[in-house]
């Protein structure tokens, strides 16, 4: 192995452009191809969802026969098909089976609203299947970089069933948590399906939690190294239950193995003087787009203009507890009462859904909220608004504040995972800080904190050079990507 030149199969169960639900399907699509111009052999695999497109992404069919899967007593056959995209080196590989890929959501049945029923079968596939395509490829990679519950059993094929196949002898694996609250929990009885020694299943194994199969405990328990996407979030994961979800013990035992690199964010596509989704680019050296942004903005929502006086917020958020939602149920009406305007877009539980409906009816010139997704808007709100809002409970690295802060649109946070290491708090005695940021997870605190920004924001030469401050900054992702390389020499090492 070149210590210049890494073979890397990234493993994701999302991945932009191709399928996504949240933000890892960004990462997925950014870092390989960052990895690959520096010189690494990339290959991203995922599994070929009916959403992707086979004709306009122009996929191919691998000529090979893989071998059956064998999940528990049943079998599935896997076909491989390849993409190249025209920005990168990058090979895009995607594991067809119909029978469990081809479904209209990713994770879930939108008939019932719960998961699939068989989502323990479609990653045991998806898991032992990326092992058997490699080998098939013969394409030995240096790394096995697997990302969140869908591909933690990975790392454990690696040092169960795969343990003494020379073909993977000298592949290193990290592990990345995204969000550790979603970890792929099964009963117990699934364990046989993975069809590895049945005596590795008991009490405090690396399989078992809380009498059930995890598929994201096991990842943490066998991978060479494990990170998470924020320095901060991977010590909130080890220190108690209220981040850690019941895995801070095993978090806890593998806290020399465990860091934290902040997610990159891709430029070409989140900048507000390339942005081909919003009708007026700006840059820090001329601002004059963004109000103007502002004002389509408002148009667009049946907001009423006023040039600038009032101070607007943007939110693109799941509506769900974590993200802060029930500070703002506290605070609705008072909140409503401020010299301010705000946008929503996103969708989530219906309690939320109802909320904003009956705020928006009572304030109907001061909010306005789209239960959607829509990319578009999206954009629109970044280079659109004036503050934008991401109070949550918990947030292992969160990606809006980092576009935001490239749109000079300046985030109010609380101090949480990837929030606590990109936003510091504005003071005024020492004119530091890029944007607005609270402690305590408390309503008032939140009440407070926007409070400040709004008077903050009637001082538009401090406000300018606060907008500035954040434009100026670089979480591109050649910086975090080079840290993974990092990582990736040192969980090589490790292997030795």
């Amino acid at each position: 192995m070149a210590e210049d030149k890494l073979k890397i199969a990234f493993v994701s169960p999302e991945v932009v452009p191709f399928a996504k639900t949240g933000g890892l399907a960004d990462v997925a699509g950014a870092l390989p191809k960052v990895l690959s111009k520096l010189g690494h052999e990339i290959k991203v695999i995922l599994p070929k969802y009916k959403m992707i497109d086979q004709k306009k992404f122009d996929l191919k069919s691998k000529k090979m026969q893989p071998s059956p899967i064998p999940i528990g007593e049943k079998q599935a056959k896997l076909e491989v098909k390849s993409a190249q995209l025209e920005d990168s080196e990058v090979e895009w590989l995607f594991l067809a089976n119909d029978f469990y890929y081809c479904r209209d959501e990713l994770y879930r049945d939108n008939k019932t609203g719960q998961d699939y029923a068989d989502n323990d079968e479609r990653f045991i596939l998806f898991a032992r299947g990326t092992l058997e395509i490699l080998k098939q490829l013969g394409w030995q990679p240096d790394i096995i970089h697997c990302n969140d519950w869908q591909s933690g059993l990975i790392p454990a094929y690696l040092n169960t069933a795969y343990q003494n196949d020379s073909f993977f002898e000298k592949t290193a694996c990290l592990y990345s948590i995204h969000n550790l609250a979603y970890q792929g929990n099964f009963p117990a009885e699934v364990f046989y399906k993975l069809g590895v020694d049945k005596n590795l299943f008991y009490p405090m194994s690396p399989f078992e939690y809380w009498s059930k199969l995890s598929f994201m405990k096991s990842g943490i328990a066998y991978a060479n190294l494990v990170n998470t996407v924020s320095p901060t979030y991977a010590l909130e994961i080890q220190s108690g239950s209220e981040y850690g979800y019941g895995l801070e013990g095993v978090l806890s035992t593998r806290k020399n193995d465990l860091f934290g690199i902040i997610n990159g964010i891709d430029y070409d596509i989140w900048n507000p003087q390339v942005d081909k989704l919003i009708p007026y680019a700006y840059n820090p050296k001329d601002l004059s787009g963004k109000e103007k942004n502002k004002q389509q903005l408002l148009r667009q929502n049946n907001l009423p203009e006023d040039k600038g006086r009032t101070p607007l917020i943007g939110v693109i958020s799941r509506l769900a507890d974590q993200k802060g939602f029930d500070l703002i149920a506290q605070i609705s009406g008072r909140l409503l009462s401020l010299d301010l305007k705000i946008v929503i877009l996103g969708t989530g539980d219906e309690k939320y859904h109802q909320l904003f409906a009956n705020m928006q009816k009572k304030f109907p010139n001061k909010i306005k909220v789209n239960l959607a997704f829509d990319d578009k808007l999206a954009h629109l709100i970044e280079a659109g608004s004036d503050m934008f809002l991401m109070p949550s409970r918990y947030e292992p690295c969160g990606l809006n504040q980092l576009y935001s802060l490239k749109y000079g649109t300046v985030p109010i946070v609380r101090k949480t995972g990837g929030l606590a290491d990109t936003i510091q708090d504005y003071d005024p005695a020492t004119g530091t800080g890029n944007g607005f940021a609270f402690d305590n997870y408390d309503a008032e605190k939140l009440l407070e904190t926007i409070q400040r920004a709004i008077n903050s924001y009637k001082d538009k030469k401090l406000w300018t050079k606060l907008m500035l401050a954040g434009m100026e900054q670089d979480f591109s992702w050649k910086a975090s990507a080079t840290k993974y390389v990092e990582l990736y020499q040192k969980a090589l090492s490790k292997k030795w």
